[in-house]
């Protein structure tokens, strides 16, 4: 039996597509292949792992990767900072800036925006969802947060709120952004694994999320409250990077941080009331299809 392709939604193009995923053969052996899930539990879920890869990744060889992969994923160069021939290895061009407007950021005060390219999902109230990825398949804040049974003070702050998961793909741009103006905390840093957070991987095992390391963010908005952003590292990515400074007041839009090589999520959970999602983000999620857009497109506006 051929294995199910995993579609979502295009905004932009108003249409269900399959997703060309990279490195499917290897992704599916490893989490549907009992053999494979061997591998997974003995090496592919440390750090170790990532980290070599992640090196090699880095080294002036992995350049001659970049083209065959812009055009193999039919990628916009031209919203590149800087052209497909300057990178000095595939992790670079990874990492790649875009230049100023390519991503335009909805306007508006009360209007709160993707905080990353790539594939998404929201539930308006986390408590009540059926399930994340499948029916059934969740999680609590509590374990998201990381956060022990006797403190729980974001898991109480966040009870009943709404959330987005948004999932970046390899050929995605993997910088991050905050999705509000506000004032952003310090990130805290969460160890764990580094499992896939492809829906390969996830359907199966929705908690990968809350096993692998992130790192969470908390920000005091004057239009939303508070939001938490919670970004999850996954199997390849070598380290998650935050380039803004804690306690300054940023922009809706503005840079917050950028993935190294692999695929990766960013978390992005509001207080109970505080947000509308945009309606054709909740049509699409309620059947557990993701919606690709990009970064700086409308995710919502503030709840009256």
């Amino acid at each position: 039996m051929p294995a199910a392709p995993i579609q979502y939604w295009h905004r932009a193009k108003q249409t269900v597509e399959t997703e060309k995923i990279y490195g499917e053969p290897w992704l599916r052996f490893t989490y549907e292949n009992p053999v494979g899930r061997f591998a997974l539990w003995l090496l592919v879920r440390r750090a170790v792992f990532s980290l070599y890869y992640g090196w090699r990744m880095g080294r002036p060889l992995s350049a001659t990767k970049v083209l065959p992969f812009i055009i193999d994923y039919d990628l916009d160069f031209q919203e590149f900072a800087k052209s497909p021939y300057a990178f000095r290895s595939f992790n670079e061009f990874f990492t790649r800036a875009l230049k100023p407007g390519a991503r335009p950021i909805a306007a508006g005060a009360d209007v709160a925006v993707l905080p990353a390219d790539g594939r998404h999902l929201v539930f308006p109230d986390v408590d009540r969802a059926d399930g994340f990825y499948v029916k059934g398949a969740k999680f609590t804040l509590a374990e998201l947060f990381a956060e022990a049974p006797e403190q729980q003070v974001l898991a109480r702050k966040f009870a009943g709120g709404a959330m987005l998961i948004s999932r970046l793909a390899p050929p995605d741009y993997h910088r991050f952004h905050f999705p509000v103006a506000g004032t952003p905390d310090e990130a805290r840093r969460v160890r764990g694994w580094l499992y896939s957070v492809h829906p390969v991987a996830l359907r199966r095992h929705v908690r990968y999320l809350v096993e692998n390391k992130r790192m969470v963010t908390l920000i005091d908005a004057p239009e939303f409250g508070p939001v938490a952003m919670i970004e999850v590292g996954a199997t390849n990515v070598g380290r998650i990077k935050q380039l803004y400074v804690p306690n300054r007041p940023v922009k809706k839009g503005e840079e917050k941080g950028l993935f190294a090589f692999g695929g990766s999520c960013v978390i992005t959970v509001f207080a109970r009331g505080r947000i509308r999602f945009d309606a054709d983000l909740i049509e699409q999620s309620a059947q557990h299809r993701e919606t690709y857009a990009k970064m700086g497109e409308r995710l919502g506006a503030a709840a009256p």
